[in-house]
């Protein structure tokens, strides 16, 4: 991968496919770099697209900022990387931490879009998202790198995931260790600290939008991407069923099918943001991959029509 600089810093970033293809440009989450994205280039490219990710400022091999690093100092970064890549228009793809960046740059850089999708994020933090981001960073202050992988892995990831790959976790928490520098990652935490609530300025958003969130991700709830839907009308929600919050990890086929179709319906005009919320088929391959979701979406437990209640069909306790 090849490093561009920009301003004062480096970034390490990987642009894939043929000049002159519309270009798919994907962020990472907090502790991801840019090689967790191949898969998807190797998905994308073939079906005429270019691919870019880059590590975020303070991840892999990009500049690791010791001071100063703000918000909005990411998303300007962006800016200044399609610049220099002469890319003037990208479809953005975002999750976690790169997705909040996703959003402050359609706000602020929208002109440089041609579609949005954030998945796993947030506009603001709710006092939920507060205190899960004041013990991982007191976690990885006071204990270390090792202690936020521990802890990342439960929220990241179904019983199911860690069941299959538990052999496999201890090599992928060395690789995660080698890889993430703690004090670039504490910057990254900190940059935060003074984090203004994006959700009033949401609706300057215009492009067409697709937000996705997983059916169990407790890290960023569906309250979060409630949030961001409500004020952003050209819009839909998309929830990925049996996901925890690293949906485009464990369950890739199915999330790569749903960026497909939003993508080519923005390319085709038939794209309706209408701030609708669809279920994903489970089955990537299925001729409906957007389901109509019934009932109340933002609830766990479905309320609809009960038959009549049997006089005798009382709880029992064992």
């Amino acid at each position: 991968m090849p490093t561009i600089q920009c301003g004062k810093h480096q970034v390490h970033y990987e642009l894939i496919g043929d000049t002159g293809r519309p270009v798919i440009t994907f962020l990472n989450g907090l502790t991801q770099n840019a090689s967790l994205w191949r898969g998807y280039a190797d998905y994308f490219v073939p079906r005429g697209y270019a691919v870019l990710a880059y590590d975020l400022l303070g991840q892999g091999r990009s500049s690791k900022p010791i001071i100063e690093l703000k918000l909005a100092l990411h998303a300007d970064m962006l800016d200044q990387l399609l610049d220099r890549l002469a890319i003037t228009q990208t479809h953005l793809v975002a999750i976690s931490f790169g997705g909040v960046i996703a959003l402050d740059f359609a706000i602020r850089h929208g002109q440089r879009l041609r579609s949005l999708t954030v998945m796993s994020t947030f506009a603001e933090l709710t006092p939920h998202l507060e205190f899960f981001g004041a013990v991982m960073l007191l976690g990885l202050t006071e204990v270390g790198l090792p202690y936020l992988q521990h802890l990342l892995y439960p929220l990241n990831m179904s019983s199911a995931w860690i069941a299959a790959h538990q052999e496999q976790i201890p090599d992928m928490k060395r690789a995660g260790f080698i890889g993430n520098d703690g004090y670039a990652l504490q910057n990254l935490m900190e940059s935060f600290v003074a984090f203004t609530p994006l959700t009033p300025d949401l609706p300057r958003i215009r492009v067409p939008t697709l937000i996705m969130n997983g059916e169990f991700d407790f890290f960023t709830p569906r309250e979060c991407h409630d949030l961001i839907r409500r004020q952003i009308s050209n819009s839909r929600l998309l929830l990925i069923q049996h996901a925890y919050h690293a949906f485009t990890l464990e369950y890739p086929a199915v999330t790569m099918r749903q960026l497909e179709v939003f993508l080519g319906q923005v390319s085709d005009g038939s794209w309706r943001g209408d701030q609708s919320v669809w279920v994903a088929a489970d089955d990537p391959g299925a001729p409906n991959p957007w389901l109509p979701c019934a009932g109340d979406w933002r609830r766990a437990i479905q309320i609809g029509t009960a038959p009549a209640p049997v006089a005798d069909a009382v709880p029992t306790h064992s």
